[in-house]
């Protein structure tokens, strides 16, 4: 990311966070079974939807798989816009951005290796990815694999000094 503009929220005097912080935690802790990553889409009729899904950050972005025909793909294919909520250790974080399918079999090889590094036996098979099983939200395989462009994120620190932060991506 090129240009990141920052800005402090604490009202409290603490240092702004770093981002350079929130991304080698995403890429620690994401695909864990401990940490629930929540992805907030929107309805056709503008209503939201939320669900757990499984990430995980690499390539610097945060990458996701949803079945075809879930909620959140369809709401996706109609409205890219999302938020990614997630609990790290020591930092709550939301992510804003657009949501895109990704059919390169070159990068879906790439996430399928790095979801077999934390543990799921994902596989490439044409544009989607497959596995013995995923999580019930995830829907019947294949699934498409999706990446989110960041525009925005903001974190509250969960742990001593404190801070406030929002990050906007250009």
């Amino acid at each position: 990311m090129t240009n990141i503009e920052t800005r402090n929220l604490d009202q409290y005097g603490a240092p702004v966070l770093q981002w350079t912080n929130a991304q080698d935690l995403l890429a620690k802790e994401s695909a864990s079974e401990d940490v629930p990553f929540f992805l907030n889409t929107v309805r056709p009729d503008g209503r939201p939807h939320s669900v757990g899904v499984g990430a995980v950050w690499f390539e610097d972005a945060l990458h996701f798989v949803s079945g075809p025909d879930t909620r959140k793909s369809r709401n996706l294919a109609a409205n890219p816009a999302c938020t990614v909520s997630v609990r790290l250790t020591g930092l709550d974080l939301v992510l804003e951005g657009d949501a895109h399918r990704i059919t390169d079999e070159s990068t879906l090889d790439r996430v399928a290796a790095r979801y077999r590094e934390a543990g799921w036996p994902a596989e490439r098979e044409g544009a989607a990815l497959t596995a013995p099983y995923t999580a019930p939200s995830g829907g019947p395989p294949p699934w498409y694999v999706y990446r989110i462009t960041l525009r925005s994120a903001h974190a509250v620190a969960s742990a001593g000094p404190g801070g406030a932060t929002r990050w906007t991506f250009g």
